[in-house]
């Protein structure tokens, strides 16, 4: 199955999971609990108030050699928007690509994201936990902000 099948099937739409296809066409499904949904949001007010261009979003779909995966939030520049409007999904990955993290994500799966975000063309990779703590990497490694947006929190608080 690619992409596109997953997108037009009328049996695949309106699921609350978010779906990915790894290297050999199957679709992978994660339940999110309401927590990160409102840690996307956090992100995505964040990232468009400290930026003036560009856009950020919620699960921007991405080829690469391992499947389409799906950042839970993507940061893109205007130019990197225009070309991926009209696409199912993207060829290439954009500049920030954040995934928020429950309990049950394997470190070897997210640092396996990581690497083929890098290798889509993403600048910087980064994860929040699910107490709303910042990590932040590069393709040279980890760094403690981001070097795209170093006013970035590196805490993100849903409850006051």
């Amino acid at each position: 199955m690619n992409w596109q099948e997953v997108c037009e099937n009328p049996n695949l739409k309106n699921l609350p999971f978010k779906i990915e296809l790894n290297q050999w066409g199957q679709i992978l499904m994660s339940p999110a609990k309401v927590y990160h949904s409102r840690y996307q949001g956090k992100i995505i007010k964040y990232l468009n108030s400290l930026i003036a261009e560009g856009e950020a979003f919620p699960e921007c779909a991405i080829k690469t050699k391992k499947g389409t995966k799906v950042p839970d939030v993507v940061w893109a520049s205007p130019k990197l928007c225009k070309k991926l409007d009209h696409e199912d999904e993207s060829p290439l990955a954009p500049e920030i690509c954040i995934e928020v993290l429950s309990p049950n994500n394997p470190t070897e799966e997210m640092d396996e994201k990581m690497l083929l975000y890098f290798e889509e063309g993403a600048k910087e990779v980064w994860f929040c936990d699910e107490h709303g703590n910042m990590s932040f990497f590069t393709p040279k490694g980890h760094s403690i902000r981001s070097e795209f947006i170093p006013n970035f929190p590196s805490l993100i608080k849903i409850y006051d």
